[in-house]
């Protein structure tokens, strides 16, 4: 096994279980590891601290274990597995009434690297890191043995999460099916409104399940309203607005493949009172040739930035974008926003609302500070999980 010794001080934040090791906290490796490979991290006296997959990068290893484990070993993952499914039987109360959900949350449940996604009998995995992906099947085997019966199929969408040069010789696919003819799609049910998902074709694993609370939110403030959803892709908030009973629904995206979902999601939750229609269009062309005012909107956009190198650029976009969307919310009207860009933190998120609110002069109260789901849970000792903010917005 490959041995990774830190210089002296760097062993504290292995110590207070952080995941992560980073490749300049490092004084030496015993051995020539491959990506993926498996280490054992160690203090400069020799004592093991953890072991977690190797990796060349910043991110020099992902730690799975404070201590020692056999993490080649079948119940290593099925005892990690069953613990988060523990967490979601617990938070999604009762589970069974939520046919879509995250059962792995990377380092929110001990798995750096991982990310597995329920929809109705079908487990859809995305391997962030090489070590992960190398460990599929064993993956693949875990899940079947913790979810038992229910589960008809594993479908592994690694290959556009994965390091490029890595990621060129991979391929998605099924890892193990029942036997029984997989689709590729399936109809989820959330809080009682419903969505077509196609984990094969759509974007991530096939749905954005961390907003579900929030879309929850939204229906408290939708009925009788006209409200504009921005950034559609599927429809999510746009279908809880049209089941909560909004008199009219605009939803907008620029890509019309995105359209198209949303159209036919609307189209499984009929039928509703009011009026739903969509544009394919950039929001921002949008929100400046429309005059018209939304008493309901919410700006959920894409990741701005991925490094700390772009944040600026990000914090730019979203303020321009938010004093856009703020100068077309009626008075008296609610705007939902939000940012997924992990650079991005809380405060500095507020502070570009702040400054998008002071630009379009609107008077504006905040409501409510918004997250993830509960079934993407964050580390406490990893503050970094904690990647989507949102505001509710009341402006005057």
């Amino acid at each position: 096994m490959v041995k990774v010794f830190l210089r002296p001080g760097k062993e504290e934040p292995v110590r207070r279980f952080h995941p992560w090791v980073f490749s300049g906290a490092i004084a030496r490796v015993d051995g020539q590891p491959a990506d993926g490979d498996i280490a054992g991290v160690y203090d400069r006296g020799g004592n093991l601290l953890g072991l977690g997959h190797f990796h060349h990068g910043s991110i020099a290893v992902r730690m799975l274990s404070f201590g020692d484990a056999d993490l080649e070993q079948s119940r290593f993952w099925e005892d990690r597995l069953a613990a988060a499914l523990r967490v979601r039987e617990t938070a999604l109360r009762p589970l069974d009434q939520q046919t879509g959900f995250r059962l792995v949350h990377g380092e929110g449940d001990g798995l750096s690297g991982l990310v597995v996604d329920v929809y109705n009998g079908t487990a859809v995995l995305q391997c962030h890191s090489i070590g992960m992906h190398r460990q599929r099947e064993t993956i693949a085997a875990a899940l079947r043995a913790v979810i038992g019966p229910k589960l008809e199929a594993v479908y592994d969408k690694s290959r556009e999460a994965l390091p490029p040069n890595y990621a060129s010789g991979q391929s998605d696919g099924y890892l193990w099916t029942s036997g029984q003819e997989v689709s590729g799609t399936a109809v989820i049910s959330e809080n009682g409104v419903r969505f077509k998902v196609n984990w094969e074709t759509g974007q991530k694993t096939g749905f954005f399940l961390d907003q579900r609370d929030n879309r929850r939110l939204l229906s408290q403030f939708a009925p009788g309203k006209t409200v504009l959803n921005t950034f559609c892709y599927t429809g999510g908030f746009s279908c809880y607005a049209l089941r909560a009973g909004a008199a009219l629904v605009h939803s907008v995206d620029v890509s019309a493949k995105a359209m198209e979902l949303t159209a036919e999601n609307a189209a499984l939750n009929a039928p509703y009172p009011g009026e739903h229609a969509g544009f394919t269009e950039d929001v921002m062309a949008y929100l400046k040739n429309t005059d018209r005012q939304y008493e309901v909107m919410i700006v959920d956009p894409p990741a701005f930035a991925k490094s700390l190198e772009k944040r600026h650029n990000a914090v730019q976009g979203y303020k321009r974008l938010n004093a856009a969307a703020l100068q077309k919310v009626a008075p008296g009207g609610i705007l939902f926003t939000f940012s997924c860009s992990q650079v991005v933190d809380r405060q500095l998120f507020y502070n570009t609302i702040v400054a998008a609110a002071l630009e379009a002069g609107r008077q504006v109260r905040v409501l409510h500070h918004l997250t993830q789901g509960a079934d993407h849970p964050v580390n406490l000792f990893h503050p970094e999980g904690a990647y989507l903010k949102g505001l509710v917005l009341y402006v005057e």
